[in-house]
């Protein structure tokens, strides 16, 4: 598919990339105008479309992590096929196996977000790639404890979540040393949240 300026490569043993994800792609690329130097981080990457889009037309390394083996190999296609082979390491693990001690000037973050009971509802989609648990947020919680360890003081991560319920959720248990600083929502569709240190 095409995916802003990239074609985009996947088949029906991941998620397919959502058309409206591109403009979390174009607010990453705006945050990379104004957050300090340095590589990204974008965790439960998938085929990689959204960060690779994010940094298109930077020389900004892009980092992407997902559980998927089929995920992870078509974001290395995707990588190889946007010319970015050389700055876009993939890696290959769940999110509790991220060990490092990097430092990311930005980090995008695209966890399952839909319940478990309700996963039968997209017959479509695999459900590793959909099911954030009891409440929607056990895969968006890791990925706040990994912004957390690794985000820049200086920097800014974008978080997609499900709906406001689940952003005020998670906002009550975020740690003293992030914040939510602004929230996009596409209706029906999904919500991004950016995160920041506090001043």
């Amino acid at each position: 598919m095409t995916f802003g300026s990239l074609s985009i490569a996947y088949d029906d043993r991941v998620l397919a990339p959502r058309a409206w994800t591109r403009s979390q792609s174009a607010w990453a690329r705006e945050l990379l105008d104004v957050v300090p130097p340095g590589p990204v981080l974008e965790l439960c990457s998938g085929v990689g479309h959204i960060g690779l889009l994010a940094v298109a037309g930077t020389e900004r390394r892009l980092v992407c992590v997902d559980v998927d083996p089929v995920a992870c190999a078509y974001a290395e296609r995707n990588a190889a096929a946007a010319g970015r082979g050389h700055l876009v390491e993939v890696r290959n693990h769940a999110l509790d196996a991220f060990v490092s001690d990097e430092v990311f000037a930005l980090v995008i973050a695209d966890p399952p977000w839909v319940r478990s009971e309700h996963v039968g509802c997209f017959p479509a989609d695999p459900v590793l790639a959909i099911d954030g648990g009891a409440d929607g947020l056990d895969r968006a919680r890791e990925c706040v404890r990994l912004i957390d360890r690794h985000l820049h003081a200086d920097g800014a991560a974008l978080l997609q979540l499900g709906s406001y319920a689940e952003a005020e959720e998670l906002s009550a248990e975020l740690p003293a040393t992030l914040r939510i600083a602004v929230s996009e929502a596409e209706p029906g569709r999904g919500l991004v949240v950016e995160l920041v240190r506090p001043r």
